[in-house]
């Protein structure tokens, strides 16, 4: 039975011992099935690139060295071809009887499909004009005790893509383009903000008070120190001790970790870009988001626009701007400034038919938030920045200059998710302290996503911080959205998965 081109049952256990045998046969040949190294290679498409100018027949005076899986095999006798894949790609290896020796030949020949060899030789191109490389000598680097997927199949199961990625890397070249695309992504990430000064920081992912968003967290316990410690949920509140201090712009691009549900837009751990800067404010902070996702498009993709279900998305800056208010009044008609309680909000979602709950735990502002994520969000197909949202949703959010009851905050969206959040941040250590006790409030009225209370971060508010602008930037979502995915697990090299079922 084959699955995916995946062995199973008694054919699997016949390759499995056949294999084995192979490796004993070539220890007892005296060679080492697993090398150390194999120094000085070249990536098959550079060297495919070199020697592209060789005519039909001709043949290079270079040596060159590759390094690679064997992916397939071709021909008898007296000469074979191999194909020899690397992360660049693939190049074609022919082997000679008469330049190996018959020993080193038939053991060359003889190798399984995904066997990891070393070779050095000559470049040429066959009559048939395919550029190759002769094989004058060879190395066994590791003996693959598996088959690989199948050539032809490939490796289509999902749940064994997302649980082995290691085979969908292996079986899939787009699953490999994709990841070294996300790498890019983050690369790019870096390059931006350190041509404007940024500092890029690292802060403690174990922490005794997690804080800096609205989310459950993981619990664990330090035993040394006999101390219940909960990973990290955000960076933000350590990185404006570092604004207090006087970095002034700082950055973190590293792991969160939030006890969650899962969905297509949410793992339980993920990448987050935060950053802050002195002396700035959300809408500053804006500009440099529409121009951070503008310039890694360009890095990656060599332009700004992209395509989502069909649709063309334009990210070169600007970007369009709606409050929160308009947002859910032009796409529901529902005002969430006219019904400013919770029972006249709630009730007027029901007259629109929007199922809710009347969870004692559900505030005004929890409401607000269920109208954007699930009425609205999907809407914002062009990117967008929706600005000032309820204080209640928003405990570090300075107040609004301008609109009693609302925070300087904005969300951007991009093809139908949010990838970005944003405050101008609360500096007032009085106002801080209160945002942290109505977040108690909420906490004993049953809200478990409710923010703890920081004593510390508020004695570091005490001594002073500038006026600052702070971003939060899902590098998986970004990446999900200039790379054309529509799933975080697609994104993710090993995304949290339910256990197996048993058989």
């Amino acid at each position: 039975m084959v699955e995916d081109g995946r062995k199973t049952g008694k054919e699997l256990g016949e390759l499995l011992a056949e294999r084995r045998r192979k490796l004993d046969e070539l220890r007892a040949a005296g060679m080492d099935p697993f090398s150390a190294s194999f120094a000085d290679r070249s990536d098959a498409a550079a060297v495919a690139k070199s020697y592209s100018i060789l005519a039909d027949a001709e043949e290079s005076n270079d040596a060159v060295s590759l390094a690679g899986r064997v992916a397939a095999r071709r021909g008898h006798g007296k000469a074979t071809f191999l194909d020899l894949v690397d992360r660049s790609g693939r190049i074609q290896l022919h082997a000679r009887l008469d330049v190996l020796g018959e020993r080193s030949y038939e053991q060359l020949v003889s190798l399984d499909l995904g066997d990891l060899i070393g070779i050095r030789g000559a470049p040429f191109r066959t009559r048939r004009g395919e550029l190759s490389v002769r094989v004058d000598e060879w190395t066994m680097l590791a003996k693959s005790l598996r088959p690989p997927p199948d050539k032809h199949h490939g490796l289509s199961d999902v749940e064994t893509r997302f649980r082995q990625r290691e085979l969908d890397l292996l079986a899939n070249p787009d699953s490999r383009e994709l990841f070294v695309a996300r790498s890019k992504v983050v690369a790019a990430v870096r390059e931006f903000l350190d041509e404007r000064d940024f500092l890029e920081v690292e802060t403690p992912v174990l922490q005794p008070i997690y804080g800096g968003a609205l989310a459950r967290p993981f619990v664990t316990h330090h035993n040394a120190l006999d101390r219940t410690l909960y990973l990290r949920i955000a960076t933000e509140l350590y990185l404006k001790r570092l604004i207090i201090g006087g970095l002034e712009k700082v950055y973190e691009l590293g792991k969160d970790f939030r006890n969650e549900g899962l969905s297509s837009k949410h793992n339980p751990e993920f990448t987050m870009l935060e950053t802050y800067e002195a002396y700035a404010d959300y809408l500053q902070v804006a500009e440099m988001t529409e121009q951070l996702v503008a310039y890694v498009a360009r890095e990656i993709l060599g332009t700004t626009t992209i395509e989502r279900d069909g649709i063309e998305i334009e990210l070169a800056p600007p970007w369009r701007r709606v409050s929160l208010r308009d947002a859910i009044k032009d796409e529901i008609g529902i005002d969430i400034g006219e019904l400013t309680g919770k029972g006249p909000l709630l009730a007027a979602m029901r007259d629109a038919g929007i199922e809710v709950a009347d969870d004692a735990g559900i505030g005004w502002g929890k409401l607000v938030d269920e109208l954007l994520s699930k009425q609205v969000e999907s809407k914002l197909v062009q990117p967008t920045f929706v600005l000032d949202y309820p204080t209640e949703l928003s405990p570090f959010a300075r107040p609004h200059r301008s609109a009693p009851g609302l925070v300087e905050r904005f969300e951007a969206f991009v093809g139908g998710m949010e990838i970005a959040n944003a405050f101008s941040e609360l500096n007032d250590p009085d106002e801080q302290r209160a945002r942290f006790e109505q977040q108690q409030r909420l906490a004993v009225a049953g809200d478990e996503e409710a923010q703890p209370y920081d004593e510390e971060f508020v004695e570091a508010l005490e001594y002073g911080m500038p006026p600052t602008g702070g971003l939060g930037v899902g590098i998986d979502r970004l990446a999900m959205v200039l790379l054309g995915r529509s799933s975080i697990r697609e994104i993710v090299l090993f995304p949290a998965l339910r256990n197996r079922p048993s058989s």
